[in-house]
């Protein structure tokens, strides 16, 4: 491939991407002005400026323009994680590899936020990610036992991807609280170093704030 080759890849891309983040900014723009079941594709697409032929070029539905890819983010992390060298700690491989899926959510606050408050309203919404979300930690377990040489029904790989949605979601929700106002990689690096920690008790070990930081 040339160089112009690639410039035009990643234009092309990077216009992909500007698309698909007009569209679900549409979506939950409107569904929060007028909920769910009063938001047509076709009232997204032009809201966008797009045909709703392009809608169904970037979304199978209309529920997943609001929720989100989570198929997409389950494959960039499952990437992430194999490219951590194996030597380091699971729990902290983990987080290496929600980097890059941490930082774009931060990088989309606005957008985030709405998705959060969107979905929360809709419980058919809340449904769909929430399963979503198991597919991931499926896919997480079947990896995390394979870098550890253990199968996948032990319990050291389901409990490490479990605690690590619990610290991921901890830190979503606080992020929210705050309007996004503080630094979801900071949030989500204070879930994870007390996860690591053992979740000392604060009335026996006054000191447990001082934590290692994972990554």
């Amino acid at each position: 491939m040339t160089s112009g080759d690639a410039v035009v890849l990643g234009r092309r891309d990077r216009k992909k991407r500007q698309t698909r983040a007009a569209l679900a900014a549409a979506a939950l723009r409107l569904v929060a002005e007028r909920g769910l079941d009063q938001v047509t594709v076709e009232e997204i697409s032009d809201a966008a400026d797009v045909s709703a032929r392009t809608f169904f070029n970037y979304f199978s539905t209309k529920d997943e323009a609001l929720v989100g890819d989570s198929e997409s983010d389950r494959e960039r992390v499952l990437r992430a994680l194999a490219t951590v060298p194996p030597q380091v700690p699971a729990l902290q491989a983990l987080r290496l590899a929600l980097a890059e899926v941490v930082d774009e959510v931060q990088g989309e606050a606005e957008l985030w936020l709405l998705r959060m408050r969107v979905v929360m309203q809709h419980p058919v919404l809340l449904a769909r990610l929430l399963s979503g979300n198991a597919a991931t930690e499926q896919a997480l377990v079947a990896a995390l036992a394979a870098r550890t040489g253990l199968p996948p029904d032990d319990v050291y790989p389901v409990l490490v991807v479990a605690v690590t949605g619990a610290a991921l979601r901890t830190a979503m929700v606080r992020w929210a609280a705050s309007g996004g106002e503080r630094s979801l990689a900071e949030l989500v690096n204070e879930a994870f170093a007390a996860v690591a920690a053992g979740l000392p008790d604060p009335r026996t070990c006054p000191t447990a704030p001082d934590r290692p930081v994972p990554g």
